[in-house]
């Protein structure tokens, strides 16, 4: 079969494309033919070896496809393997695909959906009529976040960059959008709402970003970090600050929900049907070749692509 393989850590040019023996399932395991790979920020971090769960090599990087085994399509989760045309999964981990759901917007719904979902919900306990700053609001989570913050009757305020991706969040029904690039973030987005401090904050990005999200946040308002895709690392938080306007910071990682029905394919279904009803609207960005992965990786850490990245292992 054709994959992607890494020998040895680093960006995207460690990425191979090369032929591997087809995998072998054992146990509860199943081999799907891949029809679509996602590639989530966090694989940029997975060849860097800079992910919070330490990698090994060779690899073979990826960790959501869909594909087909017996005839029926499947969405699914793999621990790595994923950037080839075959795959292998655990049975507990495949969620049958409807037939009003494409596989890409299957693929929305996986790893990026699903942090969405959780970044409002379990996290952010999200409430009609509060305020919610989405960082990175073109991305894969943010097209997402804003809809369901808006489903959930918030009020909206999107970060992002480019006038593409500005007109994006705004489409997708954010109420106030702030330039990412502003040199005084918190100031900006506290004037998105009126002057007041925020409610909820998802933060991906790191650095300066999330210093300044904080500065953002109103009395009992909540940060939730899910990445730091700057690389840089914020200011270290007294814990006594965060007792002056009863602030919370908090932290969230999909891999602590995976293997638990009611945290993953409860709200995989749920958002599968919120798509197939036209509700939600998963933002469907560029797919490269399998071949061409590296340069899927180049592109997103350039901060160059909008909604969701796939890879296509037929081309």
């Amino acid at each position: 079969m054709k994959a992607i393989q890494i020998t040895a850590f680093g960006g995207p040019e460690v990425m191979q494309y090369t032929d591997l023996p087809d995998p072998v399932a054992g146990g509860s395991e199943i081999v799907l033919d891949v029809t679509a790979v996602g590639i989530n920020y966090a694989d940029t971090h997975q060849t860097e070896n800079s992910y919070l769960s330490p990698q090994t090599l060779p690899m073979v990087p990826g960790i959501e496809v869909t594909g087909t085994h017996a005839g029926k399509r499947y969405l699914a989760s793999v621990s790595s393997g994923g950037y080839a045309q075959k795959a292998i999964a655990h049975e507990a981990a495949l969620i049958p695909i409807p037939d009003a759901v494409t596989d890409q917007q299957a693929l929305c719904m996986l790893v990026q959906g699903s942090t969405a979902w959780h970044l409002l919900k379990t996290m952010g306990s999200v409430k009609p009529g509060q305020t919610v700053v989405i960082h990175a609001a073109a991305g894969g989570v943010g097209t997402i976040a804003i809809q369901l913050a808006k489903m959930w009757g918030a009020k909206v305020i999107a970060v992002t960059s480019s006038k593409e991706k500005i007109d994006l969040a705004k489409s997708l029904g954010a109420d106030e959008v702030v330039d990412a690039r502003d040199p005084d973030l918190g100031k900006a987005l506290r004037a998105a709402n009126g002057g007041r401090g925020v409610d909820l904050v998802l933060e991906m990005v790191g650095g300066t970003t999330f210093d300044q999200s904080l500065v953002a946040l109103g009395n009992f308002g909540k940060l939730i970090t899910f990445g730091m895709a700057s690389r840089t690392p914020p200011t270290p938080i007294h814990p006594g600050s965060l007792m002056h306007g009863s602030k919370t910071v908090a932290g969230f990682w999909l891999a602590n929900c995976f293997g638990k029905k009611e945290l993953m394919n409860d709200v995989i279904a749920e958002l599968f049907a919120l798509v197939a009803s036209g509700k939600l609207r998963p933002v469907i960005g560029s797919t490269y070749p399998l071949s061409k992965a590296a340069d899927a990786h180049r592109a997103m850490l350039a901060r160059e692509t909008t909604g969701k990245v796939a890879l296509d292992p037929a081309l």
